[in-house]
């Protein structure tokens, strides 16, 4: 095999598993999730809740194929090593909390700007998005029999849906702002 060859399979590893983040032998799909909160206040920061929107919808196309590759490279399904999973789904946890936000006059805000509140809502669904990925209810877990890095992609976007939807509940009763 040819040294052009071997890159390829290498560089969707590397993708695959969040920069390596993935080998790390304890807690990689947390860990990745941990990078997955700076991509979404990435995102947020870019361009608001439409740019997290788009960036992070992209981003999960792309991640499909790119894990359904890892999961052949590996020879095995969904593989605790791919964290790109959770690294594209913790800013979709985040679209219903980053719209409501851009609808009520909010200005994306620096890191260093965010309010003692946004870090407990951040914590808050990282913390649901864990919990919702871990416990996997229904159609969660039933979605992982769909074929390659679909499977491996659609559990987190539904268990981010979930958390969307929590946050819908709590903003309506008005646990969060």
């Amino acid at each position: 095999m040819t040294g052009s060859v071997r890159i390829v399979p290498r560089l969707i590893l590397f993708l695959a598993q969040g920069f390596l983040i993935g080998r790390i032998p304890v807690a990689p799909g947390t860990l990745g999730s941990v990078l997955g909160v700076a991509w979404y206040l990435l995102l947020w920061r870019v361009g608001g809740g439409w740019s997290l929107i788009a960036g992070s919808t992209f981003a999960a196309a792309l991640a499909i194929p790119i894990c359904g590759a890892a999961e052949k490279i590996l020879g095995k399904r969904d593989p605790g090593s791919v964290v790109l999973d959770e690294i594209i789904a913790i800013p979709i946890c985040f679209w219903a909390w980053s719209v409501l936000h851009q609808f009520s006059g909010l200005a994306p805000r620096a890191i260093a700007e965010l309010a003692l509140k946004d870090w407990l809502v951040i914590a808050g669904g990282f913390a649901i998005f864990r919990l919702f990925d871990i416990w996997k209810p229904w159609p969660v877990r039933q979605s992982q029999v769909l074929p390659g890095g679909l499977g491996v992609i659609v559990d987190d976007v539904l268990a981010a849906g979930y958390v969307n939807l929590l946050t819908l509940a709590f903003w309506a009763i008005g646990v969060i702002h």
